[in-house]
């Protein structure tokens, strides 16, 4: 490793939290991927959008921080990460969602739950000279942080790291929609009108977000079945921060937990199939969630 880099990732795996391990991971998988967007980085002309796309607890939004930071502190670019997570609708639109078209949209996190008009209008922002506000999401609230709170960003920026769990997989065929893929749409959503509306809004507005990309990264589960017990060992810190013992932050039950993954169930599964073929780089994960190899 550079040794003029070393220093940086060392910082990063401690303020992170991360195990020891990860050093490695960056040296051997993570270093050689921000050589070859350097190369793309110095060919393109404007702000350059790198995508991270990875199921929950895939360890994106890790990446995206590290890459933020290598190319910010180590080479002096000008970027910023942004989370699909943060251009949620708010509270408020989603309840109205969840009362004109289908109750299963008042949860957030499928395709029809962002502000997707948003989220582009703050990436072309980026792009160009000014100051722009960067919107921030409250799960605890599960609502926006006011106007007034959110970040700004000087641009225009050399880079912007872009990461979301459906970012860039594409719509489902219409005959798939008809046969359910677990409980909750058997149950909540047997008339398939939910997973339609999700399906549309995939064609009808998330595309132009995700041309905006231009270096695609998959971080790539084994199967579904490790996004719910990597999703449990997530809640399961939770439980043990100090937020959880102040009464700020909810956790899940078991129960509440299966249920609320299968929200992302039939995405996640499409994605697994098919966005290998349109990344740029995948990297295979393992159950313990570390790199296995890159595709």
């Amino acid at each position: 490793m550079n040794p003029s880099i070393k220093p940086f990732v060392e910082s990063f795996v401690d303020q992170e939290k991360l195990p020891s391990e990860y050093f490695d991971t960056v040296e051997r998988w993570f270093l050689p991927l921000l050589d070859d967007l350097l190369v793309q980085i110095s060919r393109h002309e404007g702000t350059y959008v790198i995508g991270i796309s990875g199921c929950q607890g895939s360890g994106k939004s890790t990446l995206a921080s590290l890459l933020v930071m290598l190319l910010n502190k180590s080479l002096g670019l000008r970027c910023v990460n942004l989370s699909i997570d943060d251009f949620y609708l708010t509270w408020q639109e989603r309840q109205a969602l969840a009362e004109s078209v289908h109750p299963l949209l008042a949860t957030r996190g499928v395709p029809g739950t962002h502000d997707v008009s948003l989220a582009i209008k703050t990436i072309r922002a980026l792009t160009q000279p000014g100051s722009v506000a960067i919107p921030r999401f409250d799960k605890a609230i599960d609502d926006r942080f006011p106007n007034t709170q959110w970040p700004i960003v000087q641009g225009p920026l050399d880079v912007i790291v872009l990461e979301g769990w459906c970012l860039a997989i594409d719509a489902q065929d219409d005959e798939v929609l008809t046969d359910p893929v677990n409980p909750l749409e058997t149950d909540e959503d047997a008339n398939g009108i939910w997973r339609r509306y999700v399906n549309a809004a995939i064609k009808d507005q998330y595309h132009a977000l995700y041309e905006l990309v231009d270096y695609l990264v998959m971080l790539k589960a084994p199967d579904f079945d490790r996004v719910y017990e990597w999703r449990q060992t997530q809640e399961n810190k939770l439980a043990e921060s100090d937020n959880a013992a102040a009464g700020e932050t909810r956790i899940m039950s078991p129960g509440e937990l299966q249920r609320f993954i299968q929200h992302y169930e039939r995405i996640t599964r499409h994605g697994l199939e098919t966005l290998p073929g349109k990344a740029d780089v995948v990297f295979q994960l393992t159950d313990r969630q570390t790199i296995a190899g890159k595709i």
